[in-house]
């Protein structure tokens, strides 16, 4: 397991964002800088619309209302408080706050299309997002309001509000206060929005693809762990690591797969435990499937995410707005805005999120189970009667796994019309992307629990000792969860081991003590 520490300043308007230069903008707080060359190009468009905005024929954000408004045409006098208006009635979410790094991700997004030169907004509108970005200005965005399409209008509607001096914000130490007050101490002056800016500012899919991107990155880590944590059950429990050759993977060349299976046979190489019952005289003829079958769903939940993150990496290449100004200087109304290609493999990666949670668990019920776990007690518990071991443990894993395949349901087939009919086909994107982050959460807790049940199992295993590198991950958990012993409260350890898990840890005390080292 490799881990690369984020940069400290990422450029925008040079080229193409990188997924990992979004995350450290969004999670680390990376300073943004623009390129020169995209000011100029941003300013060049800008002057193709002022000098479409003095056409007397009507052209769509410009000079015309929106939506199913988009035939009233708007005079002159009138468009700076069209684009004022807009904004204000676009910034129309209710619930709770969306998490910070969301809204870092989805406002970075979108100085990015603007640094393309495509949208028409004036250098002004790019360096103020670049600014408040830069002073740790935060917008306070509300869980619902998106449609996905077009784009995420009601998540971007709160950050242009911010970028006016209306609405309310989180300063950089987390302090709610009004944005014109934020924006002040910062030395930033609010954007009076001119012809076509209001458009430029919330027309995109920023918000469901900001969290695809913070998905992915998580999930490089849950893939990792969840085949440390199969590791641990397959040890703890007397399985065999026959089954994950490399010449009976070959045999089945899924990329994700073999991938899942180089990284068992690498955790177990020098298991003692193992060892200890290789043979004939082991008397099984193979192992239940959550343990034999583990590379397989692990692997297809890794190709998933890579067809996912094809698709990230297009839609990171995109400049997503409508009306767009094209290279050759044409302004042109389309539908690039709609989030169906982002919305589809975020609904793919919550199924397989689902699914890798399902067989962990199984695992974990295994291990629990004294018909099952090779002479191990009943529950792991203690003194076997009086304590309970780690049966809830496992209730609470089913709860989640229970949830996640509700999460799983797609939210992409689920079109609503909105905009008196204009709008009537929607991606749902917003939604998919939501339940997605919620799925991530739970998977790391039943990961933790299959960690924390595998770590138990491998001291009741003594005097046989674990190998190597699932040795380092039972000595990790031993900081922060005691060992086998009577009962005690469980809840904290779920917790602790959960943090570890989601912060890496776990991944990697076991990923640096194998022999390949990746």
């Amino acid at each position: 397991m490799t881990t690369t520490a984020p940069a400290s300043v990422v450029v925008v308007g040079a080229d193409v964002l990188t997924p990992a230069d979004v995350v450290a903008v969004a999670r680390f707080g990376a300073r943004v800088e623009i390129a020169p060359a995209a000011l100029e190009r941003v300013a060049a468009s800008r002057a193709l619309i002022e000098a479409l905005a003095d056409d007397p024929v009507p052209h769509y954000g410009i000079s015309t209302g929106f939506g199913a408004l988009a035939t009233k045409f708007i005079e002159p006098e009138r468009r700076v408080q069209l684009q004022r208006s807009l904004i204000r009635s676009h910034a129309a979410g209710t619930g709770p706050e969306v998490e910070r790094e969301v809204v870092r991700g989805l406002h970075l997004l979108r100085l990015q299309t603007l640094a393309t030169g495509r949208t028409g907004v004036r250098p002004l509108v790019v360096e103020t997002y670049a600014a408040m970005l830069n002073a740790g200005i935060t917008p306070i965005v509300r869980e619902y309001g998106s449609l996905g399409c077009s784009g995420d209008l009601a998540p971007l509607s709160h950050v242009a509000l911010a970028a006016m001096g209306e609405g309310r914000v989180r300063d950089a130490a987390g302090t709610e206060q009004d944005a014109a007050d934020a924006l002040a101490a910062a030395s930033i002056a609010p954007v009076e929005l001119r012809e076509k800016e209001g458009l430029a500012l919330i027309n995109g899919t920023d918000g469901m693809l900001g969290m695809l991107l913070l998905a992915l990155h998580d999930l490089q880590t849950l893939f990792d762990t969840a085949d440390l944590a199969a590791a641990l059950s397959v040890e703890s429990q007397m399985g065999t690591d026959a089954v994950f050759a490399a010449d009976l993977q070959a045999l089945r060349p899924q990329v994700g797969q073999g991938a899942s299976a180089a990284n068992l046979r690498a955790l177990l190489a020098d298991s003692p435990i193992i060892a200890s019952h290789k043979g004939p005289e082991d008397g099984r003829v193979q192992d239940a499937y959550s343990l034999r079958c583990s590379p397989i769903v692990h692997g297809a939940a890794r190709d998933t995410a890579d067809h996912a993150r094809t698709v990230a990496l297009r839609e990171l290449a995109s400049a997503v707005d409508n009306p767009v100004v094209t290279v050759d200087g044409r302004v042109e109304s389309n539908g690039n805005f709609h989030g169906a290609p982002v919305a589809y493999v975020l609904d793919f990666l919550a199924i397989a999120v689902a699914d890798l949670a399902s067989i962990s668990e199984r695992r974990t019920d295994r291990a629990l189970d004294v018909a099952r776990n090779r002479d191990l007690p009943p529950f792991l518990a203690h003194e076997v009667g009086v304590d309970s071991g780690l049966m809830i443990a496992q209730y609470a894993a089913a709860g989640i796994v229970s949830e996640l395949k509700r999460l799983a349901v797609p939210a992409s087939v689920d079109s609503i019309p909105s905009s008196a009919m204009q709008e009537d086909h929607v991606s749902m994107g917003w939604a998919a992307a939501r339940k997605l982050r919620r799925a991530i959460d739970g998977l790391s807790r039943v990961l933790a629990v299959e960690v924390v049940t595998g770590c138990r199992a491998l001291d009741l295993r003594a005097p046989l000792q674990p190998g190597t590198a699932t040795g380092a991950v039972r000595d990790l958990v031993r900081t922060v969860v005691p060992g086998p012993g009577p009962d005690h409260f469980v809840s904290p350890d779920i917790e602790a081991v959960t943090d570890l898990v989601i912060s890496g840890a776990v991944a990697a005390a076991a990923f640096t003590n194998t022999k390949e080292n990746r």
